[in-house]
């Protein structure tokens, strides 16, 4: 399953605990559990990281969550990409039953 993460300071972090994160990451690996799609880091006040990745272990997605937790405050996101939400999304509606032709 693919997951889409944001992270973002918390308040209580200092300048110099950023730092430290900043070079903590320099030397920080995605568990290996992880297949990294890409991690981005977006020019925003928001959202520091923006990460994109696949696995089929949760625990996997709480390791990072716990790694970087003490800076952070990180959502994570069960996600897909445009091409396989278009065509479930197309399946999904096609099972509503709100939008089934009443029956006679």
């Amino acid at each position: 399953m693919e997951y889409v993460a944001f992270l973002r300071f918390r308040p209580s972090v200092s300048a110099a605990e950023r730092d430290a994160a900043l070079q903590r990451r320099a030397s920080w690996q995605y568990p290996d559990a992880i297949k990294l799609i890409g991690e981005y880091w977006p020019m925003s006040a928001d959202i520091q990281v923006v990460s994109v990745f696949s696995t089929d272990d949760f625990a996997a997605v709480m390791e990072l969550s716990f790694e970087w937790n003490d800076v952070f405050d990180i959502s994570v996101y069960p996600a897909v990409n445009a091409e396989q939400g278009l065509q479930t999304g197309a399946e999904v509606y096609g099972r509503l039953r709100r939008l089934q032709p009443p029956s006679a």
